[in-house]
């Protein structure tokens, strides 16, 4: 039973009205043979369309802002045309698309539809797929975030920045609107969670390529690759799934600062394998190898003595480098730059770009290397130096340089001559300063030339005649002269006779009685009379003897030098301590006495020591009875111990000194006797290398 008010279904089934409202027609009532009317036919067809499908429809009708979609179901949808990519310019009447059923009915009885629900959905099947298969998929980089990027794979998806490539990538901007392949490695649907990675998909690419090359992989094999990264020291190249080393000498026979100045990164390049390790998987590469190997022909190229010209690539302290051809270097050493100048550093000759011409010195293939000399192209200024300075000629010159051995004086531009010590002045110099200074113009004698060591010896002293030329006619054997005496030594003392003349008085030969200390009896100042015992013109030696002078006159031999007067003190300028202290001053004048004595002692010991090893110190012994004590001339020749000999006056001593006891027998055989000494300091040779100086 049906409840008033309420209409059953059949009674809905039955009853049709028409349009104007009359009753239904026969045809719209149920058949007599009970079949389906034509509403529940048309009823029928729309049971298998449900909310949340997506389903295909078509366009029936596209309008300014929305297109109208037939679905197959009792009235049609619309959907906005934002939805579209490019607003649907693309579509057009009778085009099938996906779409998703939101709802049967809203309010206007059309169907609610979404192209943009039906997209998003079949992507994330899509990427479900994937993810699970491990396919990759395509995606397009579209901004920068934190910690990587964002992708759209048809949904916004993560990159990390760590999974971007197999070496961190600094800039990650460079890569905006890049497309790449890649790799699902998290996926979460209900949190719209999507986590990409390129650096998975390039390593399994890699590791298939790097098996593929390792299989053909060869020394002495040429082939391709991408270059990946540039070093200071060369290049990394990538030749299919394992990276080779070129190295910065294998790029260029030539001079190379960086290897950027012929590679950039991502070019290709063809290179030839110079040597592979399996086991440690390291290849390194050659480029300069495909090329031939400019060093072949040098020897044929830059024969000794050619003439080059080169460009300066580099400047070092010793020298310069000169490129004569691409791969093919000369070194200009800094000996090799100037005939006449000293140069310090190449920099003052030239400079890195500038072209230069050069002779050809030397070359060796196998070591590659050319000498070459700029200097060569002039001519030597030494080769004329006998014509414009020839020996026995006075000259003049600036001194240079001063030294312990000389002086150098300046005569031309790079010419120098050396004026030896021994040749600055007849007498003795011991150091060069005492008569020249640095600056000084000074006029001197060519005495030697060596034009191999490029040399010029100059000699000062003689400007002047020989002094010893004519001692022979100023002082024989047995005058009596007097001289000054102006140095005292452990075995006598020199006395000057005249400038530039000097002689020794033995210590034997100070008095008649035995001098155990020189310095007890004569000191400097004093002067002497003696008698002249020996005069050796060869040697420069005069020999002189006051004992023979005291002997012969009976005068007295050694006159001491006046002491020069102090100025008494006034009672003012003596205070009260002083006053009380003088009946010590005997005590005290004979302690400087002693303490003076000790000081030259020392000083003469010192000055033993400091002899030059190359003065010699010849101690010949005279053996002869009779005849006139052969005297040690110089200090130098004192340094040795003289020996015993016998020494007679040129007059017989009185009989008291004739008759002698044992002891005094025994001591005067420790007292030197007939020794011949050398100069006093003999000047050491010139040196057959001239010093540096600066």
């Amino acid at each position: 039973m049906v409840p008033e008010g309420e209409v059953s279904e059949e009674t809905v089934a039955a009853e049709v009205e028409d349009p104007t409202g009359g009753e239904a027609t026969a045809a719209d009532a149920p058949s007599a043979s009970g079949e389906p009317s034509m509403e529940e036919l048309y009823e029928e067809t729309f049971k298998h369309i449900q909310q949340g499908e997506i389903l295909s429809g078509h366009i029936v009708q596209i309008e300014r802002d929305s297109i109208l979609v037939d679905v197959g179901y009792k009235s049609e949808g619309f959907i906005p045309l934002d939805q579209f990519p490019n607003r649907g310019r693309d579509l057009k009447v009778g085009d099938t698309i996906d779409v998703f059923l939101e709802r049967t009915e809203d309010t206007d009885g059309m169907v609610v539809l979404s192209k943009e629900k039906a997209d998003r959905i079949r992507i994330w099947d899509d990427l479900d797929k994937a993810f699970s298969d491990g396919t990759p998929v395509k995606g397009r980089v579209l901004s920068r975030i934190k910690g990587g990027l964002t992708v759209d794979v048809g949904l916004r998806a993560f990159l990390p920045g760590s999974q971007i490539d197999l070496r961190p990538v600094r800039n990650l901007e460079a890569l905006i609107g890049q497309e790449f392949e890649m790799k699902i490695i998290k996926l979460n649907r209900k949190r719209s969670n999507i986590v990409l990675s390129r650096r998975v998909l390039l390593e399994e690419q890699r590791e298939e390529a790097k098996h593929r090359t390792m299989e053909i992989l060869q020394e002495g094999l040429e082939m391709k690759g991408i270059l990946k990264n540039l070093t200071d020291y060369g290049a990394f190249i990538d030749l299919g799934g394992i990276d080779g080393l070129l190295h910065i000498t294998d790029m260029s026979w030539g001079r190379i600062g960086h290897p950027s100045e012929i590679f950039s990164i991502g070019d290709e390049v063809e290179v030839v394998v110079l040597k592979f390790d399996v086991e440690r998987e390291r290849v390194s590469l050659g480029y300069k190898q495909l090329q031939p190997d400019p060093w072949d022909e040098v020897e044929a190229k830059y024969p000794v003595d050619s003439r080059v010209t080169g460009k300066v690539v580099s400047i070092t302290d010793y020298g310069a480098f000169v490129e004569l051809e691409k791969g093919v270097e000369g070194l200009v050493h800094v000996s090799e730059m100037s005939w006449n100048k000293r140069i310090r550093h190449a920099s003052k000759v030239v400079s890195v770009g500038e072209i230069i011409e050069a002779v050809v010195l030397n070359v060796k293939q196998d070591d590659r290397r050319i000498s070459l000399g700029i200097k060569q192209t002039e001519p030597n200024p030494w080769e004329t130096i006998e014509e414009r300075y020839p020996i026995g000629e006075l000259i003049e010159g600036r001194v240079r340089n001063l030294t312990d051995f000389g002086a150098f004086v300046s005569l031309e531009e790079g010419i120098d001559g050396l004026i030896h010590v021994s040749d600055l002045s007849w007498t003795q110099v011991k150091d060069p300063s005492e008569v020249l200074r640095k600056g000084q113009d000074v006029k001197v004698k060519v005495l030697s030339i060596d034009k191999e060591q490029e040399r010029l010896s100059l000699g000062l002293k003689q400007l002047t005649p020989d002094p010893w030329e004519t001692v022979a006619e100023r002082f024989t054997v047995g005058d009596h002269v007097e001289a000054r005496v102006v140095k005292v030594t452990n075995f006598g003392a020199f006395a000057e006779l005249e400038e530039g003349i000097e002689g020794l008085v033995h210590v034997s030969e100070l008095a008649p009685a035995k001098v155990a200390n020189p310095r007890d009896v004569v000191g400097e100042g004093d002067t002497v009379r003696a008698k002249v015992i020996k005069v050796d013109l060869d040697s420069r030696k005069i020999g002189l003897s006051v004992k023979a002078f005291i002997l012969e006159t009976g005068e007295e031999g050694i006159l001491k030098a006046p002491e020069p007067e102090e100025p008494a003190a006034t009672p003012e300028d003596v205070p009260e301590e002083a006053e009380v202290a003088v009946g010590e001053a005997p005590a005290e004048e004979e302690a400087e006495v002693v303490v003076g004595e000790a000081a030259a002692e020392e000083e003469a010991a010192v000055a033993v020591e400091e002899e030059p090893a190359e003065e010699e110190a010849v101690i010949a012994v005279e053996e002869e009875p009779a005849g006139e004590p052969a005297v040690p001339e110089t200090d130098a020749e004192a340094t040795a111990t003289p020996e015993v000999a016998d020494v007679e006056a040129a007059e017989e001593p009185p009989e008291e000194a004739a008759v002698k006891t044992p002891a005094e027998a025994g001591d005067e055989a420790e007292a030197p006797g007939d020794v011949e000494m050398e100069q006093e300091q003999e000047a050491p040779e010139p040196l057959t290398e001239e010093p540096k100086t600066d």
